[in-house]
């Protein structure tokens, strides 16, 4: 196997999710649209490295290098950096300076890199020190709530905190949730029902757009590696 890719939720807030990846030979990734940012932290060949990974508007393909681990922390959607506007890194990123084996620079300061099991931790100090910050407008928006705001308002509070319009963050979402009933082994009506697209050509575009499998891929585990929530790293 090329990849081995896990990844598990948080109990944390401001935490999405959690993820390690390791290569034991050159790969690439499906690398599927994504409505949040993240920090990665990674070694290869004895050499430290860490980045900021920005929202990704659409499907593409990641290298991974031979011989690599990767720990990876997804940020929950709303949330964002007090140094780096998120708009300027949609389909982007930012190399981290200064990384050893134990440490990496961010907003000015010399951080301890996380392990897996206590990347909270390092979200927690962020957060209390206002490196992280949190739009709560954005969340309680998409869990449902009416804000009192106006349109122009909302949709300017979700192009700052995600760097993506309203309507993308929802369609992103909506794809990745898709893909994981497709991959759980739902029915492609059930999942157009169930999630409200027009019909099964619709929800094929939408795969194709943020996702990069067709469904029948997506049921059957075939089209080679993917990182995807829950993690599925397939090399058929």
């Amino acid at each position: 196997m090329g990849l081995l890719f896990e990844t598990r939720a948080s109990d944390s807030p401001w935490v999405a999710s959690v993820w390690t990846c390791r290569s034991d030979q050159v790969a690439e990734m499906t690398s599927v649209a994504s409505e949040t940012w993240g920090l990665v932290f990674w070694e290869q060949q004895g050499t430290a490295y860490a980045a900021v990974t920005g929202p990704e508007s659409r499907t593409g393909t990641a290298p991974v290098p031979e011989g690599a681990a990767f720990v990876g922390i997804q940020f929950a959607v709303g949330t964002s950096l007090r140094a780096v506007t998120t708009q300027s890194l949609v389909d982007s990123g930012i190399s981290l300076p200064e990384v050893t084996h134990r440490t990496f620079w961010l907003d000015g300061a010399r951080r301890e890199t996380p392990h897996p099991d206590d990347a909270e931790a390092l979200v927690d100090r962020l957060v209390r020190e206002g490196v992280v910050v949190h739009d709560r407008l954005v969340s309680e928006v998409l869990r449902g709530h009416r804000p009192a705001v106006s349109d122009r308002t909302l949709e300017r509070r979700f192009r700052a905190a995600t760097g993506l319009t309203q309507g993308a963050v929802r369609q992103i979402e909506r794809a990745r949730t898709a893909a994981m009933l497709l991959a759980s082994g739902e029915a492609d009506m059930d999942i157009v029902d169930k999630l409200g697209y027009y019909d099964e050509p619709h929800l094929a575009r939408a795969l194709r757009r943020y996702v990069g499998r067709t469904a029948r891929q997506l049921r059957e585990g075939a089209g080679g590696s993917i990182a995807l929530d829950p993690a599925q790293c397939t090399t058929s």
